[in-house]
């Protein structure tokens, strides 16, 4: 059995990252969806909340865990007995950053496999980022995050709360 781990902080899941998760579940047997906490980052949403959007986005996938880590990503994948990593692509500057964190991960864990899975063409552009934005200024979100986040995203600055 083959298990692979899908880390991010998802602040909030976009489509683009549902989209990698379902072909990811195809591929393997057991797919954990790690949230990784870093109390240095600001985010929008407390990690509860956004432990409750991914895991309502991904409830149609019968082999996918949605679980909340911390610390080293790579002592995190060992601790849930995962041999690779699973990682998007979207360009040629996350390549860079992904390839300079994987051979990090590599260093400390030359058991742990990347798997750079490259963006569908059609989510190429979207990210977690962009998506904020967009609903901060009451944009469209139906081609960024699946309707379960965007209602959440609204609510949220609805209430005129900007990010920082």
């Amino acid at each position: 059995m083959i298990k692979v781990m899908y880390p991010g902080s998802f602040d909030p899941i976009t489509i683009g990252h549902v989209d990698l998760i379902e072909r990811s579940s195809k591929m393997f047997d057991e797919v954990i969806v790690a949230l990784m906490v870093n109390d240095e980052k600001n985010y929008l949403f407390d990690v509860d909340k956004r432990k409750h959007l991914i895991e309502e986005a991904v409830q149609h996938l019968n082999n996918v865990k949605v679980v909340i880590g911390n610390g080293l990503t790579v002592e995190f994948a060992e601790k849930m007995h995962c041999t690779v990593l699973v990682r998007g692509i979207r360009a040629v500057m996350d390549y860079e950053a992904e390839l300079q964190q994987a051979t990090a991960n590599r260093t400390l864990n030359p058991e742990l496999e990347t798997l750079f899975l490259v963006a569908s063409p059609k989510y190429s552009f979207v990210s977690s980022s962009i998506a904020r934005t967009v609903a901060q200024y009451g944009g469209n979100l139906s081609q960024f995050v699946p309707k379960n986040v965007e209602v959440a995203l609204v609510e949220h600055f609805s209430k005129g709360v900007k990010e920082s």
